[in-house]
């Protein structure tokens, strides 16, 4: 094959494979090697979440690179890796502060999760009976 009709034909392949993705319809979405993870936690003073409003919301973001506006977020995606994406077991992980003792008054601190979570989407709350309590005995991931 001549080098001239050899350029010609690799342009014509290199074009059809380069066309062929981008003629995919608008709302198709990419392929990723990793699935999203994605979330944000509000926390307020409450007993429920439809009741309350948000005293303070953080972003996390743990796909291949963690990110997001919560002040830890290697530690808050580690713990959410540790509990495999059941976030029912992260108010049962110990806080940094678990030794500390707290006062039994009952001022309720409601904690919200949203978002997706490796593909799946996430819609959790829990309710603890104040602030030193969600401290103490919730996941690092609730410290914000």
């Amino acid at each position: 094959m001549r080098p001239m009709a050899r350029w010609a034909m690799s342009g014509a392949l290199l074009t059809a494979a380069v066309a062929g993705p981008l003629s995919t319809p608008a709302h198709s979405a990419p392929a990723s090697l990793y699935a999203p993870s994605a979330l944000v936690l509000t926390t307020g003073h409450g007993e429920r979440a439809v009741t309350t409003t948000p005293e303070r919301a953080v972003t996390l973001n743990c796909a291949y690179i963690t990110s997001g506006t919560h002040p830890d977020t290697r530690q808050a995606c580690a713990e959410m890796d540790r509990v495999n994406g059941d976030l029912g077991r992260l108010a049962t992980l110990r806080g940094n502060d678990a030794g500390r003792p707290c006062t039994k008054e009952y001022r309720p601190v409601v904690v919200t999760i949203q978002g997706v979570w490796r593909g799946t989407r996430v819609n959790y709350e829990h309710t603890f009976a104040n602030s030193c309590v969600k401290e103490t005995q919730g996941a690092s991931a609730f410290a914000f």
